[in-house]
């Protein structure tokens, strides 16, 4: 309702974006196609990065109140029903509470970047349509005078002139269009990359934080194998003669 009052407002408003579009030849689709892909993207990815699904303030309290060495027990609960990244990192790291500090951190660093993974998913999709969108535009504009040269001396008068018109508005609408949508994508682009990348190093910082307070007052010697015993401690029977 609120979009149909608007278009029948301001009809010349419509009436030059239609326009526009129409004369920018056709380039201007597969530019339009690019310029819906990249809205939709951005719109999930902003809904998809909030920090309460991905990094839940309730995980990091408990994490931060976790006293070292004390029960993880309430904390196993609350990540052991949260669907976020920071909740399936802290599953990882209490499950390997009884292996040694070292390989936790492993095992955690390993799990980290596959969660930096699934919050880069679609980024690829903003960052090739940066680099795809001006060229488009750059080959609409490079048509555009194609059809500028082509009609270019075979009529005379307002035709040729209104020919040469036509061309020249293909080439600088397709530009305009492909550069119009390439800027928002890229920042877009760099919003969302940046974000993940303080994101994941944050939720890294909270579980190594996690594995120090329950490794805390540990020795590292319960997590040693038994060693063998060497051969100066074996004793050698005596031939009997």
């Amino acid at each position: 309702m609120i979009a149909a009052w608007i278009i029948a407002e301001t009809p010349g408003v419509v009436d030059k974006v239609v326009g526009f579009f129409t004369r920018g030849g056709l380039f201007m689709w597969p530019l339009l196609a690019c310029s819906i892909v990249s809205v939709t993207t951005m719109i999930l990815r902003g809904v998809a990065l909030r920090e309460k699904n991905v990094m839940p303030r309730m995980i990091e309290n408990e994490i931060e109140r976790l006293v070292p060495g004390g029960s993880v027990e309430r904390l196993a609960r609350i990540v052991h029903v949260d669907p976020s990244s920071l909740a399936r990192i802290t599953r990882v790291a209490l499950q390997y509470l009884r292996g040694p500090r070292s390989e936790n951190v492993e095992v955690v660093q390993t799990r980290a970047r596959h969660e930096m993974v699934r919050l880069e998913k679609g980024l690829i999709v903003l960052e090739v349509i940066v680099g795809i969108a001006p060229l488009l535009g750059l080959i609409g504009a490079v048509s555009g005078l194609v059809h500028v040269f082509s009609h270019l001396g075979l009529s005379s008068g307002a035709s040729d002139t209104r020919q040469i018109a036509l061309g020249i508005a293909e080439a600088l609408n397709a530009t305009v269009f492909g550069l119009s949508i390439a800027v928002p994508t890229l920042i877009g682009f760099s919003y969302f990359s940046r974000k993940v990348e303080v994101m994941s190093v944050e939720m890294e910082t909270l579980v190594v934080e996690l594995i120090n307070k329950c490794y805390y007052g540990r020795s590292s010697r319960e997590f040693e194998p038994a060693k063998a015993p060497s051969a100066a401690h074996i004793p050698i029977p005596t031939p009997v003669a």
